[in-house]
């Protein structure tokens, strides 16, 4: 394990070089895969810093609803089971703001961006 600086800081780092330096001298379609190649590295360093703590809420929440104990993936799969049979379904206690969560939460991470993601971080907070 090393110190300094983190996965996340030279990821960032070579993002953000890619962007300010190489990117405005790059046109076309090899501007285009630029972007992408940038957006996946922006992409890799919001997984490293939200998906553990994600996952971890919505392995406990799917605990709760399930009254079960799993994996996060044994636990999705159960749940998905659950509903397929018509077990569950949204009138179901805490599935609704579950299902909605785990949505913001991978936003958070894919699109953090998204005008209606950002807008239900705004009413969420003002709430």
């Amino acid at each position: 394990m090393q110190d300094e600086p983190t996965p996340t800081e030279l990821i960032k780092a070579v993002a953000d070089f890619l962007r300010s330096e190489i990117a405005p001298a790059i046109k076309g379609h090899n501007g285009f895969k630029l972007r992408v190649g940038i957006n996946a590295l922006d992409l890799v360093t919001r997984q490293l810093a939200l998906a553990e703590a994600g996952d971890a809420t919505e392995a406990a929440r799917l605990k709760q609803l399930l009254g079960a104990d799993g994996t996060l993936m044994e636990l999705n799969r159960v749940l998905s089971e659950k509903i397929a049979g018509g077990e569950v379904d949204l009138k179901t206690p805490g599935l609704s703001e579950h299902l909605w969560q785990t949505t913001l939460d991978k936003l958070a991470v894919d699109q953090p961006n998204y005008a209606s993601y950002k807008r239900e971080l705004e009413t969420k907070q003002d709430g």
